[in-house]
């Protein structure tokens, strides 16, 4: 029989979970081992390559032919993980805060079947919300700007030999380098406003 494909991993006998984790297992005639999950597709390939030559396959069917003896393939796998009481611990409130998050969305979807007048008016509350949001970054935006081009203004002034009705420690001359750009432009379509 010719030797298995490698997986998708890159290694023979390694799987990858969907959580990311990687997990071993080895076959050997009608017997299936499962050698457990590891953080890493090679830490999986050299708990394979272990288990491989306890049950003496050749070293062609290894992921790491370079590997000589036993003794060498048990030294450089990885020891086995512990589940702690910890680990249990905090699978088992994993699973709890999973199953409360569920029963919320099944309650919350039942109460919008029952209830859409209150949807309704959620909806129209966070629409209310979100002008009152633009509104105020646009008043905030043009309030900066305005302290920009009056900074800007006493800065072009006295260059020109002028007096400033600035003082010198004024923290109104911070406000030259203000940012004017904002998120939304003054027709709130959701476009970047670029202009300084």
């Amino acid at each position: 029989m010719p030797p298995r494909r490698r997986s998708a991993s890159g290694y023979r006998g390694v799987r990858q979970h969907p959580n990311g984790g990687f997990y071993a297992k080895i076959r050997s005639g009608d017997l299936r081992l499962s050698l457990g999950t590891y953080d890493t597709a090679h830490e999986a390939a050299r708990a394979f390559d272990a288990a491989a030559w306890r049950l003496g396959r050749p070293r062609l069917q290894m992921n790491f032919p370079d590997v000589r003896t036993l003794q060498q393939a048990l030294d450089l796998a990885p020891p086995p993980r512990l589940n702690s009481a910890q680990d249990r611990a905090e699978h088992s409130a994993l699973q709890r805060r999973l199953l409360v998050a569920q029963e919320d969305e099944r309650v919350m979807a039942e109460w919008r079947r029952r209830h859409p007048e209150d949807v309704a008016y959620e909806q129209e509350y966070l629409e209310r919300r979100r002008e009152e949001d633009r509104r105020r970054r646009r008043e905030e935006r043009l309030d900066r700007r305005r302290r920009k081009a009056l900074a800007c203004a006493q800065a072009d002034l006295v260059n020109a030999g002028g007096r400033s009705f600035f003082t010198e420690e004024d923290e109104r001359w911070f406000d030259i380098w203000l940012s004017t750009s904002d998120d939304t432009n003054d027709d709130d379509d959701g476009a970047d406003d670029s202009s300084d």
